[in-house]
């Protein structure tokens, strides 16, 4: 049962018939194990596109760049479509059932000999190549997977968030505080248990069972919301921000020949009762949308705008402009994405080290993913409480440091984790030459892979100062209506980034391979120079640092507007309701 803003409020103030704690266990198991599966699954795949489908690693890297920028795209049209059409819970309900098909897909690849090159050792023999066929199924899965994630990602917190949202309760935000918590441990504990577990699990008894407990776990995530949907609030979908914007450039275009007024002329419309009453002098060519031609025309008899195509409240104007306005400062995090989701090339070396631990358990390559989870979250907790408190005393800073300055030192951490990567792949192809085995990439050199730790560790903290800087600088300079704008931005980034990225490996193979020399990402790791490509990364990190720099001192403190008068949009459109967000990992 789909219920307006206002019913929902109404059927608060009697018996919560419909939502509440009750809930939770429904909605934080459907996206925990939509995390474990998911998660489980792409922290391992280059390795079955590599055994498997007798890809080249820069190929395969390449393809999983391009899932996860089209996962962390997807999740952003879901968004859309939740707060402007079908309403959370029907996304929800969609992307989950999407995922799972995309699961099972990729399971059958595992099932079917025929979806898949007969087998044979890679390296050793002279493999059969994918035929088209069996990689579109491949992908096919991929893009279920990636467009079922667009569902559940920026819907689940919202939606959860919807079930005990109750404005009468005094004890309201401790509660949803409490959820918020418990919603993000959950989502750590999955993606933990995804790059250990789930991965072991894959190394140990093979991709036929790897793939299908993800299945299972993804069945009983869907049995799981399905049964509690008779429990939810649903809340229906609202008007987009999207909307309001287009708005805003369509109007701004048909006034373009439009004479800007005086400052302080009538002839700007704003909202009654608002206190954005003249609009700012930044992006002043935005200023014609909110012009009113004829007054006769343009308004009604009770003053508000009769086509909001032709006219626009100058709060509409300037949340644009606050979207543009840290848009050069977004631009900076697309350089770092590409540092953090590089994750397919590391797990490659590991496989060629020793990852012996204890007696003769040896952690899989693909879990080393786990230390910059941990450095992350152990950071996150230690900042907050210990580091925040000291330096508050010298910086005068509630926060410790300002926002653009964890940007900033999360951009610098990000080149040195690069730059270690380098030096460690460096003494890595060293030693396995002065091993000879220059032509045996699948042999084991005699390095511990734990010398891998300090790069996973390093790129951890970057993301833990310049991710999560980047969603609360964000969120502190727009208008609460665009709260999750911040990290839809972020997923954006993120999304970017894996597609430069993309480019980025097929650039560097292409141009090194010319005249019959070996690539630098070729499939045997010891004859390439993965550490001249990781010396490309950290130039470009130094650059986008620099360039990081400059459009922090353009952007100044971003105190234009000290207040955006929340809560004022009653006389001329419904409230809006909480819009959608987004979880980003950077796996």
């Amino acid at each position: 049962m789909e219920k307006s803003s206002e019913q929902m409020k109404a059927s608060q103030q009697v018996i919560r018939k419909e939502g509440g704690l009750r809930t939770m266990p429904f909605i934080i198991a459907n996206e925990t194990f939509e995390k474990v599966a998911g998660f489980g699954l792409h922290v391992n795949i280059i390795f079955y596109l590599i055994n498997e489908y007798h890809l080249d690693p820069a190929t395969g890297a390449s393809i999983l760049f391009l899932w996860s920028a089209i996962s962390n795209f997807m999740p952003i049209i879901g968004a859309f479509v939740s707060d402007s059409y079908l309403g959370r819970f029907r996304v929800i309900a969609y992307g989950t059932v999407i995922s799972l098909l995309g699961m099972v897909l990729l399971w059958l690849t595992t099932i079917l000999p025929q979806a898949r090159p007969p087998h044979c050792k890679m390296y050793v023999e002279n493999c059969e190549s994918s035929k088209p066929g069996q990689l579109m199924l491949l992908y096919s899965s991929f893009a279920l997977m990636s467009i079922g994630a667009g569902g559940i990602r920026p819907c689940s917190l919202v939606f959860g968030a919807d079930q005990i949202n109750n404005h009468d309760n005094p004890k309201n935000e401790k509660i949803l505080q409490s959820f918020f918590n418990w919603y993000y441990a959950s989502v750590g504990l999955s993606i933990m248990i995804s790059v250990t577990i789930i991965v072991y699990i894959q190394d140990k008894k093979g991709w036929l069972v790897g793939f299908g407990i993800p299945v299972g776990l993804m069945l009983f995530s869907t049995v799981m919301f399905f049964l509690g949907s008779f429990l939810n609030v649903k809340v229906k979908a609202s008007k987009s921000l999207f909307t309001d914007f287009a708005q805003v450039i369509t109007v701004t275009w048909k006034n373009r020949q439009l004479p800007l007024p005086p400052k302080y002329s009538d002839r700007w419309y704003f909202q009654k009762g608002s206190k954005l009453v003249v609009p700012t002098d930044k992006l002043r060519f935005l200023n014609k949308a909110c012009i009113i031609r004829n007054f006769d025309k343009d308004l009604d008899s009770a003053g508000l705008a009769v086509d909001p195509w032709s006219l626009c409240t100058v709060r509409k104007i300037e949340e644009l402009k606050a979207l543009i306005k840290v848009l050069p400062i977004w631009s900076t995090g697309i350089i770092i994405a590409v540092t953090v989701s590089q994750h397919s090339f590391p797990v490659l070396q590991a496989s060629t080290m020793d990852r012996n631990l204890i007696s003769n358990f040896k952690i899989p390559s693909s879990s080393f993913g786990v230390f910059a989870i941990l450095t992350m979250t152990i950071w996150v907790a230690i900042y907050d409480r210990i580091v925040v408190p000291m330096l508050s005393k010298f910086t005068k800073q509630k926060r410790g440091l300002s926002l653009q300055q964890r940007m900033g030192i999360g951009l610098a951490l990000s080149c040195l984790a690069t730059s270690v990567a380098a030096q460690v792949e460096r003494n890595r192809r060293n030693n396995a030459i002065r091993e000879g085995l220059l032509d045996n990439p699948k042999a084991v050199v005699n390095m511990s892979a734990m010398w891998l730790v300090p790069q996973y560790c390093l790129t951890g903290l970057a993301e833990a100062f310049n991710s999560i800087g980047q969603i609360e600088f964000y969120y502190s300079q727009v208008p609460k209506s665009m709260s999750s704008i911040g990290v839809a931005l972020l997923a954006l980034g993120m999304a970017v980034g894996n597609l430069v990225a993309t480019l980025m490996v097929k650039v560097v193979d292409n141009a090194t391979k010319r005249g019959g020399k070996v690539s630098w990402v070729s499939e045997n790791l010891n004859k390439g120079h993965y550490d001249y490509y990781y010396g490309i990364l950290t130039i470009l990190g130094v650059v986008n640092l620099f360039y990081y720099m400059m459009c922090s001192w353009a952007y100044g403190n971003g105190e234009d507007i000290e207040t955006w008068d929340e809560g004022e949009d009653k006389h001329e459109e419904e409230k809006h309701q909480p819009s959608s967000s987004l979880m980003i990992f950077s796996f």
